[in-house]
Protein backbone atom coordinates (compact mmCIF):
# COMPACT_ATOMS: atom_id res chain seq x y z
CA UNK A 1 0.00 0.00 0.00
CA UNK A 2 0.69 4.01 -0.55
CA UNK A 3 0.21 7.29 0.46
CA UNK A 4 -0.79 10.04 -1.54
CA UNK A 5 -1.36 13.59 0.10
CA UNK A 6 -2.01 16.88 -0.34
CA UNK A 7 -5.37 18.36 -1.80
CA UNK A 8 -4.24 18.27 -5.70
CA UNK A 9 -2.61 15.15 -5.63
CA UNK A 10 -5.93 13.07 -3.69
CA UNK A 11 -8.30 15.38 -5.90
CA UNK A 12 -6.31 14.07 -9.22
CA UNK A 13 -6.01 10.37 -7.65
CA UNK A 14 -10.05 10.58 -6.90
CA UNK A 15 -10.29 11.94 -10.97
CA UNK A 16 -8.71 8.90 -12.76
CA UNK A 17 -10.57 6.38 -11.19
CA UNK A 18 -7.03 5.25 -9.07
CA UNK A 19 -7.86 2.57 -6.11
CA UNK A 20 -8.07 4.21 -2.95
CA UNK A 21 -9.04 2.65 0.08
CA UNK A 22 -9.42 4.74 2.41
CA UNK A 23 -9.21 8.91 2.54
CA UNK A 24 -7.94 10.28 6.37
CA UNK A 25 -9.22 14.00 6.28
CA UNK A 26 -8.23 16.04 9.67
CA UNK A 27 -10.56 17.22 12.10
CA UNK A 28 -12.76 20.66 11.57
CA UNK A 29 -10.82 21.15 8.24
CA UNK A 30 -13.00 23.43 6.40
CA UNK A 31 -10.97 23.50 2.73
CA UNK A 32 -11.16 19.78 2.37
CA UNK A 33 -15.27 19.22 2.04
CA UNK A 34 -15.34 19.91 -1.81
CA UNK A 35 -12.62 16.38 -1.62
CA UNK A 36 -14.75 14.73 0.67
CA UNK A 37 -17.83 14.84 -1.31
CA UNK A 38 -16.00 13.34 -4.38
CA UNK A 39 -14.99 10.67 -2.51
CA UNK A 40 -18.50 10.21 -1.18
CA UNK A 41 -19.91 10.08 -4.60
CA UNK A 42 -17.28 7.40 -5.43
CA UNK A 43 -18.46 5.57 -2.33
CA UNK A 44 -14.41 5.85 -0.87
CA UNK A 45 -14.34 5.38 3.02
CA UNK A 46 -13.39 8.63 4.59
CA UNK A 47 -12.31 8.93 8.22
CA UNK A 48 -11.70 12.28 10.40
CA UNK A 49 -8.22 12.26 12.25
CA UNK A 50 -5.86 14.72 14.04
CA UNK A 51 -3.94 16.78 11.40
CA UNK A 52 -0.72 15.25 14.09
CA UNK A 53 -1.43 12.12 13.09
CA UNK A 54 -2.21 12.47 9.36
CA UNK A 55 1.21 14.39 9.15
CA UNK A 56 2.76 11.75 11.17
CA UNK A 57 1.67 9.08 9.09
CA UNK A 58 3.68 10.52 6.21
CA UNK A 59 7.03 11.51 8.14
CA UNK A 60 6.09 15.37 9.51
CA UNK A 61 5.67 16.38 5.90
CA UNK A 62 2.41 18.96 5.64
CA UNK A 63 -0.64 16.81 4.89
CA UNK A 64 -2.44 19.76 4.04
CA UNK A 65 -5.39 17.87 6.19
CA UNK A 66 -5.47 15.08 4.07
CA UNK A 67 -4.07 11.47 3.11
CA UNK A 68 -5.31 9.06 0.72
CA UNK A 69 -3.93 5.08 1.35
CA UNK A 70 -3.65 3.59 -2.12
CA UNK A 71 -2.66 1.02 -3.53
CA UNK A 72 1.01 0.84 -4.65
CA UNK A 73 1.57 2.49 -8.81
CA UNK A 74 1.29 -0.18 -11.06
CA UNK A 75 4.26 0.40 -13.58
CA UNK A 76 3.48 0.26 -17.35
CA UNK A 77 5.65 -1.83 -20.30
CA UNK A 78 7.17 0.58 -22.78
CA UNK A 79 4.81 -1.49 -24.93
CA UNK A 80 2.07 0.26 -23.02
CA UNK A 81 3.46 3.83 -23.81
CA UNK A 82 4.43 2.72 -27.43
CA UNK A 83 0.03 1.73 -28.25
CA UNK A 84 -1.18 4.82 -26.35
CA UNK A 85 0.86 7.35 -28.69
CA UNK A 86 -0.77 4.74 -31.55
CA UNK A 87 -4.37 5.30 -30.36
CA UNK A 88 -3.72 9.47 -30.03
CA UNK A 89 -2.91 8.79 -33.57
CA UNK A 90 0.40 10.77 -32.19
CA UNK A 91 4.18 9.79 -32.81
CA UNK A 92 5.80 8.23 -29.82
CA UNK A 93 7.49 10.92 -27.40
CA UNK A 94 8.87 9.02 -24.44
CA UNK A 95 11.14 10.53 -21.52
CA UNK A 96 13.93 8.29 -20.31
CA UNK A 97 15.84 8.83 -17.30
CA UNK A 98 19.08 7.22 -16.57
CA UNK A 99 19.39 6.93 -12.87
CA UNK A 100 17.57 9.81 -11.79
CA UNK A 101 17.85 9.46 -8.17
CA UNK A 102 15.80 12.94 -6.48
CA UNK A 103 12.12 12.57 -5.92
CA UNK A 104 11.59 15.96 -6.43
CA UNK A 105 13.10 16.00 -9.52
CA UNK A 106 11.15 12.96 -10.78
CA UNK A 107 8.08 14.12 -9.48
CA UNK A 108 8.63 17.17 -11.34
CA UNK A 109 9.47 15.67 -14.83
CA UNK A 110 6.18 13.62 -14.41
CA UNK A 111 4.12 16.62 -13.80
CA UNK A 112 5.49 18.57 -16.68
CA UNK A 113 5.86 15.78 -18.94
CA UNK A 114 2.01 15.04 -18.14
CA UNK A 115 1.36 19.04 -18.90
CA UNK A 116 2.85 18.89 -22.23
CA UNK A 117 1.45 15.83 -23.34
CA UNK A 118 4.58 13.36 -23.46
CA UNK A 119 3.02 9.79 -23.68
CA UNK A 120 5.29 8.44 -21.06
CA UNK A 121 8.52 7.54 -19.01
CA UNK A 122 11.22 5.50 -18.68
CA UNK A 123 12.92 4.32 -15.31
CA UNK A 124 15.27 2.09 -14.24
CA UNK A 125 14.49 -0.48 -11.61
CA UNK A 126 17.81 -0.03 -9.10
CA UNK A 127 19.76 2.81 -8.51
CA UNK A 128 17.36 5.32 -9.22
CA UNK A 129 14.32 6.89 -7.99
CA UNK A 130 11.09 5.06 -7.87
CA UNK A 131 7.15 5.90 -7.55
CA UNK A 132 7.22 7.16 -4.08
CA UNK A 133 4.60 9.57 -1.55
CA UNK A 134 7.29 12.71 -2.28
CA UNK A 135 6.99 12.23 -5.48
CA UNK A 136 3.06 11.60 -5.75
CA UNK A 137 2.71 14.98 -3.94
CA UNK A 138 5.72 16.77 -6.14
CA UNK A 139 3.79 15.50 -9.34
CA UNK A 140 0.58 17.07 -7.84
CA UNK A 141 -1.26 14.21 -9.18
CA UNK A 142 -0.06 13.51 -12.18
CA UNK A 143 1.14 10.26 -11.80
CA UNK A 144 -2.33 9.08 -12.07
CA UNK A 145 -2.16 10.53 -15.69
CA UNK A 146 1.35 9.64 -16.98
CA UNK A 147 2.72 6.07 -18.09
CA UNK A 148 5.98 5.20 -16.60
CA UNK A 149 7.57 2.20 -17.32
CA UNK A 150 10.13 0.45 -14.83
CA UNK A 151 12.91 -1.42 -16.97
CA UNK A 152 15.92 -3.41 -15.88
CA UNK A 153 18.09 -1.76 -18.57
CA UNK A 154 18.05 1.48 -20.14
CA UNK A 155 20.59 0.90 -22.71
CA UNK A 156 18.33 -2.21 -23.95
CA UNK A 157 15.10 -0.32 -23.86
CA UNK A 158 16.76 2.45 -25.62
CA UNK A 159 17.47 -0.37 -28.68
CA UNK A 160 13.85 -1.26 -28.67
CA UNK A 161 12.40 1.99 -28.54
CA UNK A 162 14.89 2.91 -31.88
CA UNK A 163 13.68 -0.57 -33.50
CA UNK A 164 10.13 0.98 -33.16
CA UNK A 165 11.20 4.15 -35.28
CA UNK A 166 12.05 6.75 -32.47
CA UNK A 167 15.30 8.74 -32.53
CA UNK A 168 17.05 9.25 -29.26
CA UNK A 169 18.64 12.51 -28.23
CA UNK A 170 20.53 12.69 -25.39
CA UNK A 171 20.57 16.12 -23.60
CA UNK A 172 24.73 16.83 -21.97
CA UNK A 173 25.96 20.31 -21.79
CA UNK A 174 28.96 19.36 -24.36
CA UNK A 175 26.27 17.93 -26.61
CA UNK A 176 27.48 18.62 -30.69
CA UNK A 177 24.21 20.91 -31.07
CA UNK A 178 21.72 22.64 -28.85
CA UNK A 179 18.02 21.83 -29.27
CA UNK A 180 16.77 25.23 -30.63
CA UNK A 181 19.08 24.50 -33.70
CA UNK A 182 17.90 20.61 -33.53
CA UNK A 183 14.88 19.68 -35.59
CA UNK A 184 12.68 17.53 -33.74
CA UNK A 185 10.32 15.61 -35.79
CA UNK A 186 8.53 12.27 -35.72
CA UNK A 187 8.94 9.57 -32.96
CA UNK A 188 11.40 11.57 -30.47
CA UNK A 189 13.09 9.89 -26.73
CA UNK A 190 14.95 12.21 -24.45
CA UNK A 191 17.52 10.73 -22.40
CA UNK A 192 18.20 12.49 -19.25
CA UNK A 193 21.13 11.60 -16.67
CA UNK A 194 21.89 11.43 -13.69
CA UNK A 195 22.47 14.54 -11.08
CA UNK A 196 25.84 14.37 -10.54
CA UNK A 197 26.98 11.88 -13.12
CA UNK A 198 25.01 12.66 -16.35
CA UNK A 199 24.65 10.46 -18.95
CA UNK A 200 26.19 6.91 -18.31
CA UNK A 201 28.65 5.79 -21.08
CA UNK A 202 26.65 2.91 -22.68
CA UNK A 203 23.43 5.00 -22.61
CA UNK A 204 25.56 7.92 -24.32
CA UNK A 205 26.31 5.39 -27.12
CA UNK A 206 23.52 4.26 -28.00
CA UNK A 207 21.88 7.79 -28.58
CA UNK A 208 20.96 9.11 -31.62
CA UNK A 209 22.27 12.58 -31.13
CA UNK A 210 23.97 14.57 -27.89
CA UNK A 211 22.04 18.11 -27.69
CA UNK A 212 22.47 20.28 -25.31
CA UNK A 213 20.73 23.48 -23.73
CA UNK A 214 22.73 27.00 -24.48
CA UNK A 215 23.30 28.82 -21.13
CA UNK A 216 25.01 32.26 -21.08
CA UNK A 217 25.30 33.14 -17.26
CA UNK A 218 28.12 31.92 -15.16
CA UNK A 219 26.89 28.15 -13.88
CA UNK A 220 26.88 25.71 -16.77
CA UNK A 221 24.28 23.27 -15.38
CA UNK A 222 20.70 22.99 -14.45
CA UNK A 223 18.55 20.76 -12.68
CA UNK A 224 17.28 17.60 -14.04
CA UNK A 225 13.91 18.75 -13.85
CA UNK A 226 14.25 22.01 -15.35
CA UNK A 227 16.12 20.37 -18.17
CA UNK A 228 13.81 18.28 -19.35
CA UNK A 229 11.39 20.38 -18.99
CA UNK A 230 12.78 23.29 -21.44
CA UNK A 231 13.65 20.37 -23.54
CA UNK A 232 9.70 18.93 -23.53
CA UNK A 233 8.67 22.58 -24.16
CA UNK A 234 10.84 22.67 -27.36
CA UNK A 235 9.95 19.89 -28.98
CA UNK A 236 6.48 20.28 -28.26
CA UNK A 237 6.83 24.20 -29.63
CA UNK A 238 8.39 22.39 -33.23
CA UNK A 239 6.10 20.44 -33.28
CA UNK A 240 2.42 22.17 -33.03
CA UNK A 241 2.74 25.19 -34.62
CA UNK A 242 -0.25 26.61 -33.47
CA UNK A 243 0.81 26.87 -29.62
CA UNK A 244 0.11 30.39 -28.19
CA UNK A 245 3.61 30.69 -27.50
CA UNK A 246 4.55 30.66 -31.38
CA UNK A 247 3.12 34.12 -31.41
Amino acid sequence: MGLIYGKNPVIEAISSGKTINKIYVAKGSKDVYDIIKMAKDKRIVVVESDKQKLDKMIEHKNSQGIVASVTDYEYYTIQDILDYAKQKNEPPFVIILDKIEDPHNLGAIIRSAECMGVHGIIIQKRNACQITDTVEKVAAGATSFVRVARVTNITESIKMLKENGLWIYGLDMEGASNIYDTKFDGAIGIVVGNEGDGISRLVRENCDFMVKIPMTGKINSLNASVSTAISIYEVVRQKNKNYPFNG
